[in-house]
């Protein structure tokens, strides 16, 4: 990615949030549940949580409200796409940037978007966002563990870029920060509001709206 400058994600061992992972790119296939039905996608190594979808994402998917059947919408940090694969099954007119520094990652987005005829993905590094480009819904479960400076800075990016009233839904695990974040986000970004949506096995969905 801007390997690693966009989004802030630090100079780490290969790890899922390193541009390019070193671990071997061996790929396999799961079956998971998206958006009520059961799918075959392609995983592999060196990505966030290779061998299904993890328990944060799942109270996310879980709890977040239906998506508006169109509009422009994002995926911050998606892996290999559990959450942008969601959004566009179940709003195939609307736009999904599914966006990541991991170049394995975002290929295995385009793979899987591919595979279950998800044409609305778009798959994309963070400086290859249009900087024109609001978003009317943001799904995310960020990269908690790069660092709280790290973590405020991706905040800072992509929060400011809701559109008029469009919402955003953050899950974040208790114990790595979920109430400290959400007070930061009042604290320091304009225009937008947060609460608590919902919790769940440990985990807060923040909901953060901006006003119209």
């Amino acid at each position: 990615m801007p390997r690693c400058a966009s989004l802030p994600f630090g100079v780490v061992s290969d790890h899922y949030f390193t541009a390019e992972p070193a671990s071997p790119d061996e790929r396999r296939e799961i079956e998971v549940s998206l958006a009520g039905s059961r799918y075959a996608v392609q995983v592999a190594s060196g990505v966030f949580s290779p061998g299904h979808v993890d328990a944060g994402t799942q109270v996310l998917l879980k709890e977040a409200p239906q998506p508006p059947a169109a509009g422009t919408f994002l995926d911050l940090g998606c892996g290999w796409g559990p959450i942008a694969l969601s959004l566009a099954l179940q709003s195939p007119a609307a736009t999904v940037y599914a966006v990541d520094v991991n170049e394995r990652a975002l290929d295995l987005t385009r793979r899987n978007a591919e595979r279950l005829g998800c044409k609305g993905i778009r798959a994309a590094l963070p400086d290859e966002v249009p900087a024109d480009v609001t978003f009317d819904l943001i799904w995310s479960n960020p990269p908690i563990r790069v660092g709280k400076g790290a973590l405020h800075e991706l905040m800072q990016t992509w929060l400011t870029r809701l559109a008029p009233g469009g919402s955003a839904y953050l899950v974040v695990q208790k114990n790595l920060g979920a109430d400290s974040l959400a007070k930061w986000i009042d604290a320091t970004l304009d225009g937008v509001v947060t609460r608590r949506h919902a919790v769940g096995k440990g985990f807060r969905v923040l909901h953060v709206s901006r006003a119209e």
